[in-house]
């Protein structure tokens, strides 16, 4: 029995130990906003340089009732050493956690620019507490004492704070700035959120505007900086930070980086409340949690802001609502991954580049066709006109076949990045946006092919190798281009006579892909209903995600030449079989669209009658059925038309 008692006594010894190496954070008591009055003092906790947690002075100067996104704030002012040093409460401090006789009140959240930087407001941490219970699907019920009652607006939008008409300032105290003056009334000014530097790196200068332009409604502002996921785990770390410690929430992921900087305010076991204010307010969310550096803290006029990036993902983003944000440690978010391969064969360089970006319906699509222009950025190192090759696969469950393939060739005077984007942005929005079902992105891969040439060509003329033909007979149309500054060219469109084409005559619209054949009007005195059906092939909208995604891959691309009949009912239709009257589009006007223009659909409609969707979609039927396509190395800008006389 003695041996069994001085085992256990042991094992004891042993476990007493190990506690000192475990690190264990005792749950803080709350303050309710009810408690907390005017003329209080208390500390905060931040991140000014590295990691190291830094405490700074807070004075409670009064409650703002029903001010902020989810019921009061507290507005307070800063002071202490670090508030010194980083002019204020600086972008990348929201989130941090305010305590007064060690209670948890709330986290700074709001500031004002263009003012005093030191006065600022706090989101009541019961506000942030309710985040949680809304990942449990139930309403929310705060973890406080029964005594606190929580605003019924807590989860009710809600203008931002306004700078209250005029706030009391307390009685200047021992080893406390003095006050500064309450500013004058300013009706037009509003408190912002201290909110959300997003730093991004990996992002040539174009690239970092468009990024900034996408992001517009967001109210996110990305600035630029160096770093590198680490390569530990892959970039994963099962870890915990505690209330102070700088936080990432990062959106894209790889050799490029898109992600915001805060502050954590509470940690639970494994779940986490930071930023006291909204990142993007999206409601339920699916972006990284990271690990975060700060490099320093900018003291601006306008505002202050933390400089850093975000290092591993250690959990992720739950719950993006105006009170803050929620998240989970250990669980990590559902990704597009994206590879890039860009080619300059100026430059005979090549590129590749990986990154991953947040499920996201709205976000996804943009993230990944601003990466997409990112990689052409970095690879050719320059912006301005060319031609580009676009090839792109998309790997999803949801959709036919499990795989969305397109390939097109683009051509602009303007910036070439930006049009080769186009429709890889156009496939994942239609994924994301569909109105069908919900489709998981698995992949994502892109090849693009940049040249400083114009590979442009112009339609000269077609010729038919007959000029009469049978229902089911094979005509051959050489079709002549003149590329843009070399030689012409001929190439063959074998053309098939649909069976059941009626004997008379049967006009070819030959056409570059990316045009609309204006054929079928010439030599019309009037223009009908069905010339305009027709002419726009009006395609009413998709009734299946399978008909969507077919409608998008087998969309004539700008770099076929497209046969295709059009009955036009005209006995002297100008250009005959040879096309030498064909009028070839100037170059000068020369721009091809990555896709044709289409008409506004509804309003055709409304005007032409309820028939005319119908008809559209028998035209564009029809026409699919007496079309071919003859891929070419060439964008192809203009049309010809040849004329076959129908016998049985």
């Amino acid at each position: 029995m003695s041996i069994i008692i001085r085992r256990c006594l042991t094992a004891l010894v042993a476990v007493f130990l190990l506690l000192p190496f475990v690190k264990v954070q005792a749950a803080p008591e709350f303050m309710p906003v009810d408690q907390v009055t005017k003329g209080m003092h208390g500390i905060a906790k931040t991140v000014v340089s590295g990691n190291k947690i830094e405490e700074f002075g807070v004075e409670v100067l009064g409650v703002m009732e029903q001010k902020g996104p989810s019921g009061d704030l507290l507005l307070v002012r800063t002071y202490g050493d670090v508030i010194d040093r980083t002019g204020g409460i600086a972008q990348g401090m929201s989130g941090s956690p305010v305590y007064i006789d060690g209670k948890l009140v709330g986290a700074i959240a709001y500031g004002w620019a263009l003012t005093d930087h030191k006065i600022g407001m706090v989101t009541p941490i019961a506000d942030m507490l309710a985040l949680w219970d809304i990942n449990k699907g139930g309403q929310p019920e705060p973890k406080l004492p029964a005594e606190l009652k929580v605003p019924a607006e807590l989860q009710m939008p809600a203008e931002q704070p306004a700078i209250p008409e005029e706030p009391e300032v307390p009685a200047e105290q021992p080893a406390i700035p003095e006050e500064p003056e309450t500013p004058a009334e300013q009706p037009d000014l509003s408190a912002n959120q201290a909110a959300t530097p997003l730093m991004v790196s990996g992002f040539g200068e174009q690239s970092l505007k468009m990024l900034a332009d996408k992001l517009k409604p967001y109210n996110l502002t990305p600035y630029a900086v160096n770093s590198s996921m680490a390569d530990t785990n892959n970039g994963i770390a099962y870890r915990t930070v505690e209330p102070g410690s700088t936080i990432g929430v990062q959106l894209v992921r790889g050799d490029v980086s898109v992600g915001a900087l805060g502050t954590v305010t509470y940690v639970e076991g494994d779940k986490i409340l930071a930023f006291g204010h909204p990142f993007l307010k999206r409601g339920q969310a699916n972006y990284f949690l990271t690990d975060a550096k700060v490099y320093t803290t900018v003291n601006g006029l306008e505002n202050s802001f933390k400089v850093g990036n975000s290092t591993e993902a250690i959990g992720m983003v739950t719950q993006d609502r105006g009170a803050g944000i929620a998240g989970k440690l250990g669980h990590f978010p559902s990704v597009v991954p994206l590879r890039i391969s860009v080619t300059d064969n100026t430059l005979s360089r090549t590129n590749d580049l990986w990154a991953q970006v947040v499920q996201d319906e709205e976000l996804a699509p943009t993230l990944a066709a601003v990466s997409v222009f990112n990689a052409i950025e970095k690879t050719t190192d320059r912006i301005g006109s060319g031609s580009a090759r676009v090839g792109f696969e998309i790997s999803a469950a949801g959709i036919p076949g499990g795989v969305l393939k397109r390939e097109n060739m683009f051509y602009t005077q303007g910036n070439i990045g930006e049009l080769a984007i186009a429709e890889v942005h156009e496939a994942l929005a239609l994924l994301a946006g569909n109105q069908f079902s919900p489709v998981t992105v698995m992949d994502v891969k892109v090849d693009v092919t940049i040249d400083n040439e114009r590979r442009t060509a112009t339609i000269v003329e077609a010729k038919a190798n007959t000029a009469e033909a049978k229902p089911g007979d094979k005509v051959n149309i050489e079709v002549k281009l003149k590329p843009f500054r070399s030689e012409p060219i001929t190439r063959q469109v074998t053309y098939t006579v649909p069976q059941d084409q009626q004997p008379g005559t049967l006009m070819l619209a030959v056409r570059g892909g990316g045009m609309i054949s204006l054929a079928q009007l010439l030599g019309k005195n009037q223009v009908t209903e069905e010339d305009i059906t027709k002419l726009f092939l009006a395609k009413p909208k998709a009734k299946s995600l399978e008909e969507a995604v077919k409608e998008l891959v087998n969309r004539d691309r700008n770099n076929d030449i497209v046969v295709e009949a059009i009955e036009m009912g005209m006995p002297n239709s100008p250009g005959g079989g040879t096309g030498k009257n064909a009028k070839p589009a100037a170059e000068k006007k020369f721009e091809p669209a990555p896709t044709p223009v289409q008409p506004d659909n509804a309003k055709l409609t409304a005007k032409l009658g309820s028939s005319f969707a119908q008809k559209a979609k028998n035209a564009k039927n029809d026409a699919d059925k007496r079309k071919v396509h003859l891929t070419t190395d060439y964008i192809i800008d203009g049309d010809a038309q040849v004329v076959l006389n129908i016998t049985k």
